[in-house]
């Protein structure tokens, strides 16, 4: 996994670089209006995206390319460099709303990447205090994605709680331990992790939807990131998988979508 672990972390690099606009100031009426009716104010699915991402995602293209990437990678960085802007929105929201097709897989990444940018850049503009928990507690409050990983943690305020952490606009949010973030159920848990593991990652599958969540330890490791150490351990998804449970949310720089 190494070269592809170091081209996650050059994509990343590029993603911390790429500078947005000032987002407009928040609708604070509009805003209310989502949380009282427990809504997500950054609909993933729903907000009108500013333009703007497109520029961040020309950025990603070009900064991210270079001579040592496979051919196939390169002639996809080339097949979303030169699409047209309506045709760059619509996969977009094909990403966003699950329904892109296998074929655009390669350039869904890219569009992924610039998109965790933009929304990461909206979320952190918007006042905190007027946001609420949705009805379905497993999904972000902000932009109503479901979560990339949990983290349980070691310090602060409340050692030992868990937020769950968006794949998509960074946001993160505490979830009550001991229940399935997908069902609810709290009587089918079990803590699954790869045999000779520091008990940093492991699985929480739940036996009464077959779905599963990763979770990060921070008593194990202060160092655990919900992204980077969700991509990091995928030999725990494949043997998960084979077990006979689903993933509650795939991690949106991983192309099976």
């Amino acid at each position: 996994m190494a070269d592809w672990l170091r081209f996650i972390a050059r994509v990343a690099h590029v993603q911390a670089a790429i500078v947005m606009p000032a987002p407009i100031t928040p609708d604070l009426a509009a805003i209310e209006r989502d949380v009282a009716a427990r809504m997500p104010p950054l609909a993933a699915d729903g907000h009108a995206r500013d333009a703007a991402w497109r520029d961040g995602l020309a950025t990603l293209v070009s900064d991210v390319a270079h001579d040592a990437l496979p051919l196939a990678t390169l002639a996809t960085l080339d097949s979303v460099r030169v699409r047209a802007a309506a045709a760059v929105e619509a996969l977009a929201d094909a990403w966003l709303r699950g329904t892109m097709q296998a074929s655009e897989a390669g350039a869904g990444f890219f569009v992924a990447a610039a998109l965790q940018v933009y929304f990461a850049h909206r979320a952190a503009a918007l006042p905190v205090a007027a946001l609420r928990l949705l009805p379905q507690r497993g999904l972000c409050p902000v932009c109503g994605s479901a979560p990339v990983a949990g983290v349980i943690t070691a310090a602060g305020r409340a050692p030992g709680a868990r937020y769950l952490h968006c794949g998509l606009c960074a946001t993160a949010w505490n979830h009550v331990r001991a229940v399935c973030i997908n069902c609810g159920d709290s009587r089918s848990l079990v803590l699954q992790e790869l045999a000779g593991g520091n008990g940093a990652v492991k699985a929480e599958t739940c036996d009464a939807c077959h779905g599963y969540a990763k979770m990060l330890y921070q008593e194990q490791d202060m160092a655990v990131e919900a992204m980077a150490d969700d991509l990091a351990s995928l030999g725990l998804d494949i043997k998960v998988s084979e077990a006979g449970w689903s993933r509650h949310a795939p991690n949106p720089l991983i192309l099976a979508r």
